[in-house]
């Protein structure tokens, strides 16, 4: 049962804010990039790397004894929305769900509904929570499992983890990246959601240009990758092709999960010490704009009007900031460019003014709808069986994602040989950090974007009261939203 009835303005509030948050995402990845849109940031399911995906490998499930009397999820059926419903990831979410239905001691059967896309399925999660007719599993970002949580919806997975029968040891625990089981933690120290897999913002880097340049090495601060984009931006500025002047170092794109990734990177955060809010006008943000202001004034980054893949893929870019699950259509860039095919690109993280390394994770995140505790058991018992690094790895190598702990590497052996380009995100998953998981960051993402937009077209010394601004509009955010 729902924990409290749900005011109609706070509906109409929550609906709006996921809304938001969702048009500030990627489209699906069924769908071609738009042409004029900005670039994309956090791109939702990837389309595949091609590669033939497993049969799912069969996890025992079989039930412990009891040491205490608790809830018995025998026989449950448990509805899990979700937003994987074609192409290789589809089939391999329906495999695994059978293959669960079909093993489970418990004999739980879990109904997966494919919702489409990420904002559809949180029009229809909010729908329901008026109608009561509620799922009892649904994928949401962080932001919108936040939301969920305040108005009584979601279960704290901190209590079903720590169970003595039923949930994870110590060394299980563990196991997972930071960032990925962190992924969806509120301020009041609730676990909102759990995540089947992640994904990174990252930098695409050509290697092969940048040695031709006359560097060896990616940047392993932000003085070098300032030096290493001007050395492009001069290199293309003075070939005898006019059609790529003004090209050739960054493609500058301010939103929020770019300029959360150089915080990360600078080795700071956007949330306050105490945890109650947002704090941007801090030494570290502060670092972070005037890098943006410094390469943005010396000419060395310049914009586009839609995805920069064709960009990267014709040395018009040494740099993009992008999604690893991007990779299919960067991917596809290459081939469609033709004329670098052979270069040698990988991903790398965001450094920091004083060295260090960071990425920006995303994890594919699930929510606990609060039910009965049979039924909160059973929808658990699903939960951790996808967690697990056999599955994971069915997953994975259908989905193009990253697995959530490092377990499962090694069962990704094959799959990486496969793709190297994706193996070069492996070692990256050390260095994630997590997006805050709160309602108002769908309302401060926007302001981060305006606020560092503003910041390259204005002098450097509106720097600091331009973060003192963003950090205002972000307290009235938390005010309104995140009470």
């Amino acid at each position: 049962m729902i924990r409290k009835l749900i005011p109609m303005f706070m509906l109409s509030a929550l609906v709006l804010s996921t809304l938001l948050a969702a048009c500030a995402q990627a489209p699906a990845a069924t769908e071609p990039p738009p042409t004029t849109a900005p670039m994309a940031t956090e791109a939702p399911q990837p389309t595949a790397v091609p590669t033939e995906m497993p049969a799912p490998t069969e996890v025992p499930t079989e039930a412990p004894t009891p040491t205490q009397a608790g809830p018995d999820p025998s026989g449950q059926t448990v509805t899990y929305w979700h937003v994987w419903g074609t192409g290789a990831p589809g089939d391999a979410m329906t495999a695994i769900v059978d293959d669960f239905n079909a093993t489970n001691e418990w004999g739980i059967t879990v109904e997966a509904v494919d919702q489409g896309a990420y904002n559809s399925l949180e029009d229809a999660f909010n729908v329901a929570i008026q109608s009561g007719d509620l799922p009892n599993l649904a994928v949401g970002y962080s932001n919108a499992l936040a939301n969920w949580w305040n108005v009584g919806t979601l279960v704290d997975l901190n209590t079903l983890i720590s169970d003595p029968n039923y949930g994870l040891t110590q060394d299980e625990i563990d196991d997972f990246y930071p960032a990925a089981i962190n992924n969806a933690v509120v301020a009041d120290g609730a676990r909102v959601g759990f995540p089947i897999s992640q994904s990174a913002n990252v930098l695409f880097y050509n290697n092969t240009w940048a040695e031709e340049l006359g560097f060896p090495d990616p940047p392993a601060n932000s003085a070098e990758f300032i030096a290493q984009a001007c050395a492009a931006t001069q290199a293309n500025n003075s070939d005898d092709n006019p059609d790529n002047d003004g090209t050739g170092g960054l493609v500058m794109y301010t939103g929020a999960s770019n300029v959360l990734s150089w915080v990360f990177g600078f080795g700071g955060d956007v949330i306050a010490p105490d945890g109650s809010g947002y704090a941007f006008d801090t030494p570290v943000v502060q670092d972070v704009a005037s890098f943006h202001k410094d390469i943005w004034d010396q000419g060395c980054a310049f914009q586009t009007e839609s995805y920069p893949n064709p960009e990267f893929a014709s040395r018009k870019t040494l740099f993009v900031m992008s999604s690893t699950a991007g990779l299919p259509y960067q991917l596809d860039a290459f081939t469609a460019e033709g004329a670098f095919t052979n270069d040698q690109w990988s991903f790398i993280g965001f450094v920091g003014k004083e060295g260090g390394e960071a990425v920006n994770a995303f994890g594919q995140t699930i929510g606990l709808v609060n039910s009965t505790p049979e039924k909160n058991l059973a929808a658990w018992l699903f939960l951790k069986y996808f967690s697990s690094p056999e599955v994971q790895a069915t997953w994975i190598n259908a989905s193009a994602y990253y697995p959530t702990r490092a377990s499962v590497v090694p069962l990704l052996s094959d799959y990486a040989a496969a793709n190297p380009k994706w193996d070069t995100g492996l070692s990256l998953l050390q260095y994630g950090h997590a997006e805050p998981a709160r309602p108002s960051w769908a309302t401060v993402r926007r302001d981060v974007q305006d606020t560092f937009s503003t910041i390259l077209q204005s002098p450097a010394d509106q720097i600091e009261p331009l973060l003192k601004d963003l950090d205002s509009a972000a307290a009235e955010a938390v005010a309104e939203l995140d009470q």
